[in-house]
C-alpha cells in the first residue's frame, strides 16, 4: 500500500509540466489598476538602479569600495525584479497564467540566487564600513581593489552555488494533481504547499539552508556594527558622531528592509504560513524594496547625491543658456 502511494506520487510529479499562478483575485478593472501600479514601480526600480550604476561608473569621485558595493547591489536589484515582475505583469492582463515546470524551477533558482547574493553583499558592505570607521588609517591598504573585487565575486558565487541545493530539494518533491500556485511567482512557501506526501525532512532541510544563508551574513553584519557603534560612542564631538553615523544610515535602512521581509517569509515553519499576508510580503521584497534602494542611497549617501546633482546640472546647463 505504501509502495503504491509513493509510485502514485512519483507519477503525479512526472505529469507535472505546468503550474498555474493565481496572483491577486479580483475583476479586470482591479487587475488593470495593479498592472499600472506595479509597472510604474518596476520601471522606477530599473531606472533608479541603472542610474546608480551609470553614475558610479562615470564619476571618478565615486570610484571607491563602498560605491562599488552599492553598484553591485543595484545590479542585483535590477536582476531580482526582472526575474519576477515581467511574468507578474503579464499575468495581470492575460487569461493564460501558466508557467512551465522548468520555467518555475528557473524562476525559483534565480530568485534564491540573487537573494543569497544580496545577503552576502550587505555583509561585505558592513565589513567595509567597519574597516573605514574602526581602522581608518589601514582602510586604504586593506580594502583595496583586489579585496573589493573578491568580496563582490564571492557574493555572486555564493548565490549561484548555494541556491542549487535549495532548488533541487524543492523540485525533487512529488507534486499533487492540483498545480495552482496561490502566489505571484514560484517561491518556496507556495511550492511546499503543493507537495504531496511527507515533506517534513525537506522542509527542515530547506529551513536550515535558508537559516545558514541568512544567519551567517547577518552575524557578520551585527559583529561589524557592534564595533562601529563602540567606536563612534568614543568620539567626543557630537557633530563628528552624527557624520559617521550618516555614512552608515542608508546601509542600515536597506538591511532592515531586506532582512525584515526575508526573515518573515523564510524563517518560520510551514504551519504559520498565511498566504494572503505572504503575498504582500512577497511584493515587499521582490518589488518595493528594489524600488526604494536607489532612492535611499541617492538620498542618504552624500557622495552619490552630489554626483547625481553634478550630472543633472551638466545635462541641463545647455538649455539654460
Amino acid at each position: 500500500m505504501k509502495f503504491t502511494k509513493i509510485k502514485s506520487s512519483m507519477e503525479n510529479q512526472n505529469k507535472t509540466t505546468r503550474f498555474i499562478i493565481l496572483g491577486f483575485s479580483g475583476n479586470l478593472e482591479m487587475h488593470v489598476l495593479l498592472f499600472i501600479l506595479f509597472l510604474i514601480m518596476y520601471v522606477m526600480s530599473l531606472l533608479g538602479n541603472a542610474l546608480i550604476c551609470i553614475v558610479i561608473r562615470l564619476d571618478p569621485s565615486l570610484h571607491m569600495p563602498m560605491c562599488y558595493f552599492i553598484a553591485s547591489l543595484s545590479l542585483v536589484d535590477i536582476c531580482y525584479t526582472s526575474v519576477t515582475a515581467p511574468k507578474m505583469l503579464v499575468n495581470f492582463l492575460s487569461e493564460d497564467k501558466s508557467i512551465s515546470f522548468v520555467g518555475c524551477a528557473a524562476q525559483l533558482y534565480f530568485l534564491l540566487s540573487l537573494g543569497t547574493t544580496e545577503c552576502f553583499l550587505l555583509a561585505a558592505m558592513a565589513y567595509d564600513r567597519f574597516l573605514a570607521i574602526c581602522n581608518p588609517l589601514r582602510y586604504p591598504l586593506i580594502m583595496n581593489k583586489q579585496l573589493c573585487a573578491c568580496l563582490v565575486a564571492g557574493s555572486w558565487t555564493s548565490g549561484i552555488l548555494l541556491s542549487l541545493g535549495q532548488t533541487t530539494l524543492i523540485f525533487s518533491l512529488p507534486f499533487c494533481d492540483e498545480h495552482w500556485i496561490n502566489y505571484f511567482f514560484c517561491d518556496i512557501p507556495p511550492l511546499l504547499k503543493l507537495a504531496c506526501g511527507d515533506t517534513y525532512l525537506n522542509e527542515i532541510t530547506v529551513f536550515m539552508a535558508g537559516l545558514l544563508i541568512t544567519l551567517i551574513p547577518l552575524l557578520l553584519i551585527l559583529f561589524s556594527y557592534v564595533h562601529i557603534i563602540n567606536t563612534v560612542l568614543k568620539i567626543a564631538s557630537t557633530k563628528e558622531r552624527q557624520k559617521v553615523f550618516s555614512t552608515c544610515s542608508s546601509h542600515i535602512i536597506v538591511i532592515t528592509l531586506f532582512y525584515g521581509s526575508a526573515s518573515a517569509m523564510y524563517l518560520r515553519p510551514r504551519s504559520t504560513y498565511a498566504f494572503e499576508t505572504d503575498k504582500f510580503l512577497a511584493l515587499l521584497y521582490s518589488i518595493v524594496t528594489p524600488t526604494l534602494n536607489p532612492i535611499i542611497y541617492s538620498w542618504r549617501n552624500k557622495e552619490i547625491n552630489e554626483a547625481l546633482k553634478r550630472r543633472f546640472a551638466s545635462k541641463l546647463s545647455p538649455y539654460r543658456r
